[in-house]
């Protein structure tokens, strides 16, 4: 028998907006959790990313919550990622928009003045990074003394980023009476110390397997040079299909896509010193299909929710096992099938080795076998980035100037023009009147409007000690003035 959203507790009204929404009917997550937190329980539910628990937090979240007043929100969403917080806020707008109620993401990489104003409208739920919300408690902007229900989406991931202690902070200064409601892809620790801390008597509900599932990839680990590393990344991508491409650090990022795109791929990247607004055009361009890649640091290991993503690719090694399962987790989603692959440099094969070990894989080390891949989306379609050569002109120089191909010093004015006169040291001259062309002229050091004189070396004035520098004088300067003592 087919459960419904209507038989979870929910209002007809909440079933016609999430059926013009396009949702009909409810996921196991949503039909585990929904029940419990509309009755206003605590629940504590442990959910691989991507299984629906954005609808599941979200729906008796807008069944129950009130509206906000000008600064004193009635909900709050707390979310590790910017780009989590903007994908949370895209699925609930809408729906709330039919029930008239107000959805606002608050994250750093934006202006503050927009959020203020926002704020001072009033909003009735707020999505939010816990960083940029605690800049605005402290500038009194934002007061969460009446907020009644709590979500802490990802809340391993916010753990491990180090955010324990600002979401504790966060949870302090909301009301001691609200609902508070965890939803996490593991339960370690560091979650469960929140739990026993903030949570009262919780619903503990569990979902799908306890850790990130690897075996249902095609992992990959080529042992290869780190010159052929872009090049082998673009022939993987173009052989499996659209894909992520992992690297340590962010300058690593702007380098790694810089190359790509000499190999002929279309790529965006994603790294936390970027700005929001680059970051949410970067998944956007490669969830509608613009893009053959998203080269990115594990910023975007967890979390997102992007379809389509069919390969994988380990530029860098991760920090340990449990980074590992997180990145390739990007792909094989919902049943489907992904290829891995991990770029194996000499002495990194020891730590490839500890992290096999760490998530339970025994695969050898081989060189790049592109005959093994299995192609699960052709990409031709994607135009690669046009390239006018050697000598583009997109390109920069060693100072990181644009390379303009020479136009730049050909442009350049030489001070000889200043008169209005076209003279250049290479170029023609006006020549003068005289059999010599004005020869005389350009030695006794008087230009009549033809530039700069030519320099003559034996033409030097006189050596004496008025000279301040030169052979034969002395560098003394005497006073032009005659000023004598009496």
């Amino acid at each position: 028998m087919k459960v419904k959203f209507s038989d979870l507790g929910i209002s007809p009204q909440m079933c016609h907006e999430l059926r013009r929404a396009g949702f009909e009917e409810p996921f196991e997550v949503q039909r585990e959790t929904i029940p419990d937190m509309m009755l206003g329980r605590d629940v504590c539910c442990r959910a691989p990313t991507g299984s629906g628990k954005t609808l599941a937090f979200g729906i008796p979240m807008l069944e129950r919550v009130g509206r906000g007043e000008p600064s004193l929100p009635k909900a709050l969403i707390l979310t590790p990622t910017r780009e989590l917080a903007e994908q949370i806020h895209s699925v609930l707008d809408p729906i709330a928009w039919g029930l008239n109620l107000r959805v606002m993401a608050i994250y750093g990489g934006v202006s503050y003045s927009k959020q203020i104003r926002r704020l001072d409208r009033g909003v009735d739920i707020v999505v939010a990074c816990p960083g940029r919300l605690l800049d605005l408690i402290d500038r009194e902007n934002v007061f969460l003394d009446e907020v009644e229900i709590v979500v802490l989406d990802e809340a391993d991931r916010m753990a491990d980023m180090g955010f324990t202690e600002p979401v504790c902070q966060i949870l302090e200064e909301c009301s001691p009476k609200r609902q508070t409601i965890m939803f996490s892809a593991t339960l370690d620790d560091d979650v469960a110390e929140i739990r026993d801390k903030y949570q009262h008597h919780p619903q503990i509900i569990e979902i799908g397997p306890e850790e990130v599932s690897v075996t249902e990839m095609n992992h990959y680990f080529w042992l290869m040079p780190n010159s052929m590393k872009s090049r082998i990344t673009a022939e993987s991508i173009r052989k499996s299909g659209r894909g992520f491409i992992f690297c340590r650090t962010r300058a690593g990022v702007e380098r790694v896509a810089d190359e790509l795109e000499n190999e002929g791929l279309r790529v965006t990247s994603i790294h936390g010193g970027m700005q929001q607004k680059k970051r949410s055009q970067a998944v956007e361009d490669f969830t509608e299909g613009r893009t053959h890649a998203i080269v990115a640091t594990d910023v975007a290991a967890r979390g997102l929710d992007i379809k389509g993503v069919h390969c994988v690719i380990h530029y860098d090694p991760p920090e340990n096992g449990k980074a590992f399962k997180h990145r390739s987790g990007r792909t094989a989603r919902a049943g489907e099938s992904g290829n891995v692959i991990s770029l194996v440099q000499n002495p990194q094969k020891r730590k490839w080795s500890t992290i096999q070990k760490e998530v339970g894989l025994n695969i050898k080390f081989s060189p790049p076998e592109f005959r093994d891949l299995i192609q699960h989306e052709d990409i031709s379609h994607i135009l690669p980035v046009r390239r006018s050569g050697r000598n583009s002109r997109q390109r920069k120089d060693r100072r990181g100037r644009p390379n303009d191909g020479g136009q730049r010093n050909r442009e350049r004015k030489h001070y000889g023009r200043r008169n209005g006169n076209d003279d250049t040291r290479g170029g023609n001259r006006n020549r003068g009147s005289g059999g010599r062309g004005g020869r005389s002229d350009e030695n006794s050091g008087s230009s009549r409007g033809r530039g700069k004189p030519k320099f003559n070396r034996n033409n030097r004035p006189p050596k004496g000690p008025g000279r301040s520098r030169g052979r034969g004088g002395t560098n003394k300067r005497k006073s032009r003035n005659n000023h004598t003592r009496r």
